[in-house]
């Protein structure tokens, strides 16, 4: 899942965008409201964790800008604004779900994911595939009906090769949906992880490599 997270307080920003990587979230961080609009014209996100007032662009302003397009990311407005006149006001703008200041993390966590999920595009809460299964509510995972424990990095990847089930994604494909954009291009990082999540997959090999296209789940024949 990538996650864009839009809040000129440099410091919960910091907070957010740590603590949603740890959940397996793919995130990145704008501090106001233009680099928001770069970044959303560069990048699909699934969720965009917008605060109201910010610089730039205002959070308003940009709530529209996002629900005009037409393959448009959720809105979760995170804002001190939290009177239901403000509610009303925000999701009236095309908000998809408005969540006041201060908030518990578990909340907001469970809220972009319910906002995922009900992105016009998005697959099945359960992935299955190939003898997996894979819940990201829940984050379980088995083959088999065998138990896997997967680090956050090798869970993303799981994830997105089952979404993507049976095509092909590209290594820079991966490091767009499990990383952020500080990922290296040019590093190991997806070979590292696929070879990590090859030997807990265990036999027979199930992600299959193919050169200079990338990998996939293959149904063990």
């Amino acid at each position: 899942m990538r996650v864009l997270v839009v809040e000129d307080a440099r410091s919960l920003a910091d907070v957010l965008v740590e603590g949603l990587r740890d959940q397996g979230m793919a995130v990145d961080a704008a501090h106001d409201g233009l680099a928001a609009a770069a970044k959303l014209d560069s990048t699909s996100y699934d969720v965009v964790v917008l605060d109201r007032d910010i610089p730039g662009i205002h959070g308003d302003t940009l709530c529209q800008m996002i629900t005009d397009r037409g393959d448009r990311a959720m809105v979760l407005m995170l804002t001190a604004a939290g009177t239901p006149g403000d509610r009303v006001s925000g999701l009236g703008l095309g908000a998809d779900d408005y969540l006041a200041k201060p908030f518990h993390f578990p909340e907001l966590v469970l809220r972009i994911q319910a906002l995922a999920r009900r992105r016009p595009s998005a697959r099945p809460r359960i992935l299955r595939a190939a003898g997996i299964e894979l819940d990201p509510i829940r984050r379980t995972v088995t083959r088999d009906s065998r138990p896997l424990n997967l680090s956050v990095k090798e869970f993303a990847v799981l994830a997105a090769l089952l979404r993507a089930h049976p095509a092909h994604l590209s290594a820079e494909a991966l490091l767009e949906q499990a990383w952020d954009e500080n990922a290296d291009p040019f590093t190991n990082t997806v070979t590292v992880t696929i070879g990590r999540l090859r030997r807990k997959l265990g036999d027979p090999p199930i992600i299959e490599t193919t050169p200079t296209v990338g990998y996939r789940i293959a149904t063990p024949s």
